[in-house]
């Protein structure tokens, strides 16, 4: 852990909050969920015949250059789909390249995105073309009197060619939430781009925003399409598709609902403490999934009943997020060593872009694990240390692997494809948890 810039109460000093230890603590048992999935069996290959689709339809010339998207979620079959879809084009004599397509992710830096995109897996030299990064923006129209803005090397090329994974959104509900026309508004738009939506939208409705700033965008830039990716809950593509540009605003409902489908919660709804081992921008734009904490925490939008967690702890922050901490504020407390890895500058920049400044607020900072586990008789309504209901996650991209308290147990016994291991006592070392098993 390295220096902050405030004294954080040392373990002895929360001790005196109640009388509870770790002997009191009740033991875990491993749990798994075991999902059906029908995963893509050749991913490349879908990226390729998704792209082809889309060729056919276009008909671009010899020489054409094509922008492509890449955003800043790790999603792990994409880079596979977009190598697959890029070799394509080339084959058909285009001339692709990539450009981050995040706003304002990697501190709003032309080398801040291009570094996020190679930590995600994708450089020049795995994509087999140029990766052109540049916060440079032009105007491609306008929308209830704003401007809509786009990356100024996608405007410039020949043809753009939109790829992302449709999910539920974590800010908002709608028949289009997280997909091929987010990608074209936020994250195309930059960061000017990406401020400028989400100021609209904290005014108005999100959804409607995206789907009137997508529309310009479809009209005035050379966007031939999008290839679109849905996840099952093992976070492997179960479906990827061409979507031509005439067809994203119908198509992208429909496979928005089967994305809801796959969606991979947590098998309990009600918990005293859920901890999660780590955040980050990879895992979600939130840094965790607000659709699997139960948590929005932004103006405008309401609160969902389930599932219901009293107290959220979070013990790290992804090396990937490179200190963007936007999230933090969804948790109850933290561990001293995630504020101490938090980059407060690009973290206020991501959040003064997205609009929500709560997401941003630290919470209570704690030295070790010990110290949030023993904070939570007095924090959750259960003061009894044994009967404490909780689960421990990796992340929300994995809360199918988890490790969960005894009084759990009866009710996860009963629960179709989860299984449970042995119990045990939780194991630490200078009050840090040293078993990493979920």
């Amino acid at each position: 852990m390295t220096g902050l810039p405030f004294d954080v109460p040392d373990a002895e000093r929360l001790a005196t909050v109640n009388d509870a230890t770790v002997a009191d603590l009740p033991r875990f048992v491993p749990a798994a969920v075991e999902w059906e999935t029908d995963p893509v069996p050749d991913v490349r290959a879908a990226g390729r015949d998704a792209a082809a689709d889309l060729l056919a339809a276009e008909g671009l010339r010899d020489g054409a250059t094509v922008a492509v998207t890449a955003g800043s979620r790790g999603i792990h079959d994409f880079p596979a789909m977009i190598e697959g879809a890029i070799e394509r084009l080339q084959e058909a004599g285009c001339e692709p390249f990539v450009f981050p397509s995040m706003g304002s992710h990697g501190g709003a830096t032309a080398e801040g995105q291009r570094r996020v995109l190679a930590d995600l897996g994708m450089t020049e030299e795995s994509l087999g073309c140029p990766v052109r990064s540049s916060m440079e923006v032009v105007e491609a129209g306008e929308y209830d009197g704003d401007p809509v803005y786009a990356d100024r090397n996608a405007a410039e090329a020949d043809a753009v060619l939109l790829a992302n994974r449709i999910k539920p959104h974590t800010d908002f509900s709608d028949r289009i939430e997280s997909g091929l026309c987010k990608m074209a508004v936020i994250g195309m738009g930059k960061h000017r781009g990406a401020e400028m939506m989400h100021n609209a939208a904290l005014r108005g409705d999100m959804g409607a925003e995206i789907r009137g700033r997508a529309r310009i965008l479809f009209e005035e830039l050379p966007v031939v399409g999008g290839i679109a990716l849905i996840e099952d809950a093992t976070d492997r593509a179960t479906h990827v598709e061409g979507v031509p540009v005439d067809g994203i605003l119908d198509r992208e409902p429909e496979l928005l609902e089967r994305a809801y489908g796959e969606l991979p919660t947590l098998p309990v709804d009600d918990l005293d403490l859920l901890i999660v081992d780590e955040m980050g921008k990879e895992v979600s734009g939130t840094g965790m999934d607000t659709n699997v904490i139960g948590r929005t925490c932004f103006r405008g939008e309401p609160e969902p009943d389930r599932p219901d967690y009293t107290r959220i702890y979070v013990r790290s922050l992804t090396p990937p997020s490179h200190g963007n901490g936007l999230g933090i504020g969804l948790a109850d407390v933290v561990h001293a060593d995630l504020v101490a890895d938090l980059d407060l500058g690009d973290t206020y920049v991501n959040v003064a872009t997205s609009g929500e400044t709560d997401r941003a607020r630290i919470p209570l900072v704690v030295p070790d694990d010990a110290s949030a586990l023993l904070l939570a008789p007095s924090v959750t309504g259960t003061p009894d240390p044994g009967e404490l209901r909780i689960a421990r996650i990796p992340n929300t991209m994995e809360p199918g692997r988890l490790l969960v308290s005894e009084p759990l147990v009866p009710e996860l016994e009963v629960r179709e494809g989860v299984t449970l291991g042995e119990p045990r006592r939780l194991s630490f070392e200078d009050g840090d948890l040293t078993d990493g098993e979920h």
